[in-house]
């Protein structure tokens, strides 16, 4: 919905396509802070506004992207978790994430 795999969809049709799936009774909403440069979370956000508590929020984090959108690397430093839950969690509009986890490993870390 956010352009990482290809066509992107009009941001009212993403949010209504997330609130259809929550009213057939999905719950668990998985994204990344990194889809979209963040585009997919604030539209997770639209979605979920007075449906917080029908969803699980499962995000990804630590994947670092180029200005192009190209994957540049992973940054799993403690410091950069708290950044990256930080803004996730402003983008969201949420008190809390319920399942947190690195994109994949940090071969520094």
């Amino acid at each position: 919905m956010s352009g990482l795999r290809g066509q992107v969809m009009d941001d009212s049709e993403s949010i209504a396509t997330i609130q259809e799936a929550i009213e057939r009774g999905v719950n668990l909403i998985d994204a990344a802070d990194f889809y979209g440069g963040g585009h997919n979370e604030l539209l997770i956000a639209q979605a979920i506004k007075g449906r917080r508590e029908k969803v699980v929020l499962s995000d990804k984090f630590g994947g670092l992207r180029s200005p192009d959108g190209g994957f540049v690397g992973i940054d799993g430093r403690p410091a950069a978790v708290k950044n990256f839950l930080t803004y996730t969690m402003t983008r969201l509009g949420v008190d809390y994430v319920d399942i947190y986890r690195p994109a994949r490993a940090d071969p520094q870390r």
